[in-house]
């Protein structure tokens, strides 16, 4: 699979949160809506789709401030009108 996307890949430590940091900022928003213990399989697929855009158009210090859709897309989207 690395080959055919021509990316380096790498695993992060089991328990090493500090590793996954992206991965850790996006379950800390989601868990701002959800709760932990949540099941989530009582959620409708609008709820999912307003957490997924509003994962995708919030920006990321790591991007230098650009949304993931933003680097997705190559488009640039007004975050203020």
């Amino acid at each position: 699979m690395k080959d055919a996307i021509n990316a380096d890949v790498y695993f992060a430590k089991p328990y090493a949160s500090y590793q996954r940091g992206t991965n850790e900022n996006t379950n800390g928003i989601i868990r701002r809506t959800w709760p932990k213990k949540m099941a989530l399989g009582s959620l409708t697929e609008a709820e999912i789709k307003t957490m997924e855009l509003l994962i995708n158009t919030m920006p990321r210090k790591v991007l230098g401030g650009r949304t993931l859709y933003e680097i997705y897309t190559g488009e640039s989207i007004a975050l203020i009108a």
